[in-house]
C-alpha cells in the first residue's frame, strides 16, 4: 500500500509515521507546510496536485482535517483520511467535510456526534494513542531523572494566550453576570459540558455586537454561532480560569512544577519551569513526577486528551479531571485516578504524595494497558481497516 502523508508539524506525526512503517506501509511525506506556515490554499492545492500526479497512491492521510486537501483528493477520486487530535476543530464544519472521498476519525465522541450527520458513513470515532516504546527509550537513555522529579507537575498551556473572550467590550451588566455565572458553574462540573445548551439567540446577538473581530471562518456553512461562542470563546476562557485556579490551589498547599510558555508573572506562588521539549524532556517529567496532573481543555467535551495517553505511556502516575470516556478505557483507581472537585483534588494529592508506592503501582498498570491496546500502531491498523473495508 502506498500512502501520501500531508504533514504540517503536529507532535503526533513522527509516531504515526513509525506506526505506518511497522505496518509495512510505503509512505511519501508532503512537508512544505512544516517550514512555511503561511501557505495559501492555492499553494496547498498545487503541492498536493503535483504529488498525486507524480505517483499512484492508495490513500492520502493527515493529522487533523484540511478542507483543501480533501477537495483535491475528491477531484482525483482518492480516499482521504484525517485523524483529528484537537478539539474544537472548526475546519470540520466546512463544506468540504461532505466530500465522498473523506474518511474522518474523531477522538471526542461529542465532536463525532456533531460531525457524523454531515457525511454519514464517512465519519468515525477513534480515540488517541501514544508510543510507549519511544517514551521508554527516552527515559532509559537519561541517567539523571532527578532533574525532572516533582511532587506534582502539569505540562501545558494555561490558555491565557488563547482567551479571545477577553476582547469583549462594554458588555451589559446582565449578560456579563450571566456569562460569569455559567462559567463558574461549569468549572464545578466534570464529565459534562453544558454551556452549549445555554447559548440563546439574544446572547449570540449581544456577544457578537460586543466582540471586535468576531470569528467568522470562510466556507463553513455548518458552523453555528452557538458552537463558536460555546466552544471557542467560552470554552477557552473556562479552561484558563480553571487551570489558573487549580494551579493556585495546589501551589498554596504543595510543591507544584508548571511546564508552560504561558505568562505566569502574576502568579508568584507558582514555579514555572518553562516549556518542556516534547521529544526529550516531556517523557522524563511524566516518568519522574509523583503526580502528573491533567486538566482537560473544555473544547474536549468528552474525549481523552493526548496528555493522558502520553503520561501513561511514560509509566507516570496520572491524576485527571473526570471525562465521560475515561471509564470506557480505564479502571479508575487501577490504571489512573480522577478528581471530581477541588476538595477531592487536594485529598487525592495528599494521599498519593503520602503513598508514592501505590501511585507507582497504578502507573505501571496504566503503562501495561497502553502497551497492550492503545499504541499508534493499534490505531492506524483500525483506521486502515475502516477505510478499506468501507470501500468494499
Amino acid at each position: 500500500m502506498k500512502l501520501l502523508f500531508y504533514r504540517y508539524g503536529s507532535i503526533c506525526e513522527p509516531f504515526v509515521l513509525n506506526a505506518f512503517s511497522e505496518l509495512g506501509i510505503e509512505v511519501t511525506e508532503l512537508t512544505p507546510e512544516m517550514t512555511n506556515k503561511h501557505m495559501l490554499p492555492s499553494d496547498v492545492v498545487q503541492a498536493v496536485n503535483h504529488a498525486l500526479l507524480s505517483d499512484n497512491f492508495d490513500l492520502v492521510f493527515s493529522i487533523n482535517f484540511f478542507p483543501v486537501v480533501s477537495d483535491v483528493c475528491n477531484i482525483f477520486h482518492i480516499p482521504y483520511a484525517g485523524w483529528s487530535v484537537d478539539a474544537p476543530v472548526m475546519e470540520l464544519y466546512s463544506k468540504s467535510v461532505t466530500n465522498p472521498c473523506n474518511y474522518l476519525f474523531l477522538f471526542d465522541r461529542y465532536q463525532y456526534q456533531d460531525i457524523a450527520p454531515l457525511n454519514p458513513g464517512h465519519v468515525f470515532y477513534l480515540p488517541l494513542a501514544s508510543d510507549p516504546a519511544f517514551m521508554q527509550s527516552v527515559i532509559q537513555k537519561n541517567c539523571d531523572k532527578r532533574t525532572y522529579s516533582s511532587d506534582i507537575s502539569f505540562v501545558g498551556s494555561l490558555y491565557t494566550e488563547k482567551t479571545a473572550y477577553d476582547k469583549l467590550q462594554d458588555l451589559p451588566d446582565y449578560w456579563s453576570g450571566y456569562l460569569n455565572g455559567i462559567m463558574a458553574a461549569q468549572q464545578k462540573i466534570y464529565g459534562y459540558y453544558f454551556i452549549d445548551e445555554l447559548i440563546t439567540q439574544p446572547l449570540i446577538d449581544t456577544f457578537k455586537s460586543h466582540m471586535p473581530g468576531y470569528y467568522t471562518p470562510p466556507n463553513a456553512p455548518f458552523l453555528t454561532d452557538s458552537a463558536i461562542i460555546s466552544q471557542l470563546y467560552i470554552g477557552n476562557k473556562i479552561t484558563s480560569l480553571e487551570r489558573i485556579a487549580l494551579a493556585k490551589l495546589l501551589a498554596a498547599n504543595y510543591s507544584l512544577d508548571l511546564y508552560t510558555g504561558s505568562d505566569t508573572s502574576n502568579l508568584t506562588e507558582i514555579h514555572n519551569c518553562g516549556l518542556a521539549k516534547t521529544m526529550t524532556e516531556m517523557p522524563l517529567i511524566f516518568h519522574s513526577s509523583t503526580i502528573n496532573l491533567n486538566i482537560t481543555s473544555k473544547g474536549i467535551r468528552s474525549g481523552i486528551p493526548l496528555r493522558i495517553w502520553d503520561i501513561l505511556s511514560c509509566g507516570g502516575f496520572l491524576l485527571s479531571n473526570y471525562q465521560s470516556e475515561i471509564p470506557e478505557y480505564f479502571t479508575i483507581g487501577e490504571h489512573l485516578d480522577i478528581y471530581e472537585s477541588e476538595e477531592d483534588l487536594l485529598e487525592k494529592c495528599n494521599y498519593y504524595l503520602s503513598h508514592p508506592a501505590h501511585a507507582k503501582e497504578i502507573a505501571q498498570n496504566g503503562l501495561s494497558l497502553v502497551l497492550e491496546h492503545h499504541t499508534y500502531r493499534h490505531r492506524m491498523e483500525q483506521l486502515l481497516l475502516t477505510v478499506f473495508e468501507s470501500k468494499l
